[in-house]
């Protein structure tokens, strides 16, 4: 019953029109591979879906840095720190992308809750600010985000998350930069403890549809190697490994588009010991 589920879900995904338009990354990327982040309940990932932080065990602290087709001014620097409670899970992030000239700032705080590891939601409070050399000032604006995860069974949860769904917008002196709009849905099957796999499609407000699809599997309990695609109008390919030592856990990730090049994502984690 559950395989007939996930695969009458992954062929009702896919009949869907898929078109790309191009949307600015406000957000850091997810090491969760193709960016199926969403229905990734076993990485948290600080602006992707926020009911994820319930599930969360231990405390832990991560630094990322991504780079977008070898452009120094396309890259992205990200801090976060996720701490469970006896009552509901909280999380402090924050990001920097961009150059001297033109760079956003994204703050998060986000507070999760789980009941008894059958659902979780969380709701994510964002502050978005860019700098303008122009006017030589920093101008941004709060939104929100919300998440829900739930496990159908075992093996298969269903999770949705929104962000910005307000199309709240930073507003300058005679115009305004357009913050995404986007509503995501995935899906993900554990075959195993170690092979999992997920599906995700996402509705930017202005755009249509877009998919993307990744796998994962566990060797050894050290390493973890991933596989997986989305849509971009082209067909991106995306590989990448995670290695843990001990509390310490290492993640790249790589994708190669066709017409822009590579994009890398390269992540250290740090989880503390209960």
């Amino acid at each position: 019953m559950a395989m007939k589920l996930f695969f009458s879900a992954a062929i009702a995904v896919f009949i869907f029109p898929v078109c790309f338009c191009q949307i600015s990354p406000v957000t850091p990327s997810s090491l969760s591979i193709a960016g199926t982040s969403v229905a990734d309940i076993t990485e948290y990932a600080p602006f992707s879906n926020p009911a994820h932080l319930g599930y969360l065990g231990a405390t832990e602290v991560a630094a990322q840095y991504e780079n977008r087709y070898l452009l120094s001014q396309l890259s992205t620097k990200s801090l976060y720190m996720a701490l469970p409670t006896k009552l509901i899970n909280v999380s402090f992030s924050g990001s920097y992308s961009g150059y001297k000239y033109y760079n956003e700032i994204l703050f998060g705080v986000v507070f999760s809750r789980s009941f008894s590891n059958r659902f979780s939601i969380g709701v994510q409070l964002d502050y978005l600010t860019a700098y303008f050399a122009a006017r030589n000032r920093y101008q941004g604006a709060f939104f929100p985000q919300v998440g829900l995860d739930v496990r159908l069974t075992e093996q298969i949860n269903l999770s949705f998350s929104t962000f910005n769904p307000f199309q709240t917008h930073i507003v300058k002196e005679n115009s305004l930069k357009k913050i995404p709009s986007v509503f995501s849905l995935g899906m993900q099957y554990c075959f195993s403890d170690d092979f999992r796999m997920r599906l995700q499609a996402d509705k930017e407000i202005s755009s249509l549809y877009t998919l993307a699809v990744g796998a994962d599997y566990r060797i050894m309990n050290a390493f973890t190697a991933k596989i997986g695609f989305y849509d971009s109008g082209y067909l991106v390919p995306c590989v990448g490994v995670d290695a843990g030592l001990g509390s310490l856990v290492f993640g790249i990730n790589g994708e190669l588009h066709p017409l822009l090049g590579l994009v890398s994502i390269a992540r250290l984690k740090y989880v503390f010991k209960k």
